[in-house]
């Protein structure tokens, strides 16, 4: 039998499963229906604000090159929803994307069980890493962690806690102890903890579980930081997360080994420099993570123009993010894209009059990337969601 991923796809986006809905019962009813999959594999599971994501796909790159099976669940995804789940860096096949959604949810609807979006996925995943006999995943928390739908494992190789920063703060807090607090709830009893914030929330919640709390330095070698393929000034942190987690649980892995999965480290949107085209890709969405790019762009482009095609969700600071980024001499494109919660041009044009003075000098709305005029000396940035990257990017990557 085939099965269809457009068709998961509609099932899976068709039936209002867009929306957050943080608690475990749900997650934790359709996986003991499933027979608990979750329960028979070795995960490390990582948290925070920014930087999660890099620090998976850099885990996963050297814990594939060291020979194990290395599966990798993140989000959101750019292009596919097969993006999502990686085994030894190869995306789900389509099909078995299908089939695998299509069965969550048709036990899901037999049991009366009303799951996200994001449950599904979950439930997939971890049903799809067992089946395939998957020796370690690397896990990307969804929305913070105490009670994300990731947290359903029970024990773990270790937990990381990313850099902790102000976003979602109508579901997580609206203090930065607050969200290391929600973060803090994938620390599991007797599994070590690995951050470089040393947040008292975080080091309680270990003492609580008799948990090795471990604090690392945002350092790397210089050969380390030349090796990762990954561009930005906040990678150093990161890859200093990911190296002391591998170090700690692989003592015998050698430097080799590590130095070639950081050059084979692939994850777009993560200010992703597209040389040929002049063209800068980073999936900024918060403010934190606008001040990264801005470091970055000072450190790669110091002397460019910068020309700017910026979109963003309404639940996001947006008028502190072009506080940060926008100077007077830049150009800025809005861009309305397919989201319900996507700001409309209107709104953007808005809220810029509000947040930044002198305006920038060009101020238009987005068609496409080749309607853009093409001016030697400058760099074009697409930034501000990572939901409207296929639609900007896919006639063009």
């Amino acid at each position: 039998m085939s099965y269809d991923y457009e068709k998961a796809v509609e099932v899976l986006t068709s039936q209002g499963k867009f929306y957050i809905s943080l608690g475990l019962e749900r997650i934790s009813e359709i996986l003991e229906i499933l027979g608990n999959p979750q329960d028979k594999l070795n995960c490390i599971h990582v948290a925070g604000t920014n930087g999660k994501g890099s620090v998976c796909s850099i885990l996963a790159s050297i814990l594939t090159e060291y020979g194990l099976k290395t599966g990798l669940y993140t989000s959101p995804h750019i292009f596919e929803y097969t993006e999502r789940f990686k085994i030894n860096g190869a995306d789900i096949p389509k099909e078995d994307f299908a089939r695998y959604v299509l069965e969550v949810c048709e036990t899901a609807g037999k049991n009366d069980i009303y799951l996200t979006e994001f449950e599904v996925l979950t439930a997939v995943m971890f049903k799809y890493f067992a089946d395939e006999g998957v020796e370690v995943v690397v896990l990307e928390t969804g929305l913070g962690g105490r009670f994300d739908a990731t947290n359903v494992i029970r024990k773990n190789l270790c937990s990381i806690i990313t850099h902790i920063d102000l976003d979602h703060t109508d579901r997580l807090g609206t203090t930065k102890e607050e969200i290391a607090f929600e973060k803090a709830g994938i620390i599991k009893p007797d599994c070590p903890v690995i951050t470089s914030e040393g947040y008292e929330v975080i080091k309680d919640k270990a003492d609580e579980g008799n948990s090795l709390f471990l604090l690392t330095l945002p350092y790397a070698s210089e050969e380390e930081i030349s090796a990762l393929s990954l561009k930005g000034s906040c990678q150093r942190e990161n890859l200093a997360l990911a190296l002391a987690a591998v170090r700690f649980l692989y003592k015998d892995i050698s430097e080799e080994v590590i130095l070639n999965g950081l050059r084979k480290v692939h994850h777009p949107c993560r200010f992703q420099v597209f040389e040929g085209q002049n063209l800068v890709v980073d999936g900024s969405h918060n403010p934190n993570g606008a001040f990264a790019l801005k470091e970055s762009l000072d450190m790669y482009f110091p002397t460019q123009r910068r020309r700017f095609v910026f979109g963003c969700l309404t639940t996001k600071d947006y008028g502190k993010m072009m506080k940060i980024l926008f100077r007077p001499e830049d150009e800025v494109y809005f861009k309305h894209f397919n989201n319900p919660k996507s700001a409309t041009v209107e709104e953007l044009r808005g809220t810029l009059a509000q947040n930044v003075t002198p305006q920038p000098q060009v101020v238009k709305e987005f068609s496409a990337l080749s309607d853009l005029p093409k001016e030697p000396n400058t760099v074009t940035v697409v930034c501000g969601s990572f939901y409207m990257m296929k639609e900007v990017l896919a006639q063009q990557i």
